[in-house]
């Protein structure tokens, strides 16, 4: 269950202790950066370096009081420090601080979904391999259609998930900046070399402009990708899903020992943990939404964003993180009924092979319309009568003056629909080397 799941990776990014040593470590990189300009003697910052810290109960405690959490660190981080704590925050708003940490957050969790996204990838192009010739039903509009291969499935997600990896570089790079440019980011009590030596010290890079805050959109692109994450693997749950139901049965999500399906029905394997899936993606999505809504801030900044940021962040990559994990889990461990997926090709009889006796009717120069007459008026009949679709086909007597046995045979072969298959698989390959 969600409530159960621990990654002490992604879970630690978004404790307050975290939080708060990463607002210190923005602090003492401004530090740094006045005393290279001459503006800290060095044996203040050499008592900030050492004694800077923070108690993050007495955080708490304190802004309850002053009802501003920067505020309240700061008091805390004062305490420890004493008198060269007047060093501390010099020229510096509130935001200078939360928005550049921020960044360092964000940018730390992406790369955490990253190694996740990574370790998926790796499992999908192993089954895809594995069932590269693994004949299955394709389905359009939930209908069977042609066949194609459960490697071939696996394939297109395989490459989804290199896009996110490169969407995740692409949002890591667009939040790796911070501002150091006071209340409405005009360094008007600062140096600007202040900035680009304290965010050189953090690996940031100085946003061109910002107002008192990083501009929102920035963000929004961050939780754009984490919803775009999550609506893929909701779509290779779906899949699951389907492909699990008593009727198709080709798929099966790992059923553990000891596990139960129902309360009431001992018989039931029901695909809970994609479903779980299914829910999670929604609340990722919704999320979106509110860091798109964060994006409208009143002129310089208004602080609207900031509470919802404070839960759409953490719960969301936690949640992106589980989410991966599960999806890992399940692939890595999923039960692939090859007879099932076989038998269901078998299931229409043969009414799969349309579009092949149709293309070996044009071929024979009838033209399309006629062609697609012959095999529609056989197809409804092996549909609406239960009856083998290949059969039809070699009674029919119009049919037959265009088509030898040997050809009708070759229509209904499953040959023909492998012989591709490598080179698509070769292509997506090639594409990441």
């Amino acid at each position: 269950m969600i409530e159960r799941y621990t990654n002490p990776e992604m879970g630690s990014i978004w404790t307050d202790e975290h939080r708060y040593q990463t607002w210190l470590d923005v602090e003492i990189a401004v530090c740094e950066a006045w005393a290279k300009l001459g503006k800290i003697p060095p044996a203040s910052l050499k008592v900030i370096k050492e004694k800077a810290g923070f108690d993050a109960r007495r955080v708490d405690e304190i802004e309850k009081v002053v009802k501003h959490d920067i505020i309240a660190f700061l008091t805390s981080v004062a305490e420890k420090v004493g008198p060269d704590s007047r060093h501390i925050h010099l020229g510096l708003t509130s935001y200078d601080v939360v928005d550049t940490a921020l960044s360092l957050l964000l940018r730390r969790s992406l790369l955490q979904v990253r190694k996740r996204l990574v370790a998926l990838r790796k499992i999908l192009k192993r089954e895809a391999v594995r069932h590269k010739k693994t004949v299955c039903m394709g389905r359009t509009h939930g209908v069977h259609a042609e066949p194609v291969t459960f490697g071939f499935k696996v394939l297109v997600w395989y490459a989804e998930i290199g896009r996110h990896i490169e969407r995740v570089d692409r949002a890591a790079e667009t939040i790796g900046v911070g501002r150091i440019s006071g209340s409405v980011g005009t360094y008007i009590h600062l140096d600007p070399r202040v900035e680009v030596l304290a965010l050189k010290r953090l690996g940031l890079e100085p946003a061109p402009v910002s107002t008192q805050v990083l501009q929102r959109d920035r963000h929004a692109e961050v939780m754009g990708v984490l919803a775009l994450i999550a609506s893929s693997l909701e779509k290779f749950a779906v899949e699951i899903r389907h492909l699990q139901k008593s009727e198709v049965l080709e798929l099966e999500e790992p059923f553990t020992k000891g596990q139960k399906g129902s309360s009431s029905m001992p018989h039931k394997k029901n695909p809970v943990r994609c479903e779980r899936i299914s829910g999670l993606a929604r609340l990722v999505r919704g999320n979106l939404h509110v860091a798109l809504e964060n994006i409208p801030l009143w002129h310089e900044r208004d602080i609207s964003h900031s509470s919802a940021e404070r839960v759409i962040f953490p719960d969301s990559f936690i949640l992106a993180d589980y989410l991966l994990t599960e999806t890992i889990g399940i692939i890595g461990n999923w039960i692939v009924h090859k007879d099932r997926m076989r038998a269901n090709i078998d299931a229409t009889r043969g009414l799969v092979f349309s579009q092949s006796v149709l293309l070996a009717l044009t071929r024979k120069g009838l033209t399309r319309e006629d062609a697609y007459q012959i095999v529609q008026r056989n197809t409804l009949k092996a549909w609406n009568g239960n009856l083998d679709f290949r059969a039809l086909i070699e009674a029919d007597l119009e049919a037959g003056k265009h088509l030898s046995p040997a050809e009708i045979a070759a229509c209904f072969s499953l040959d023909p629909y492998l012989e591709k298959i490598d080179y698509i698989f070769e292509r997506v390959f090639a594409d990441e080397s």
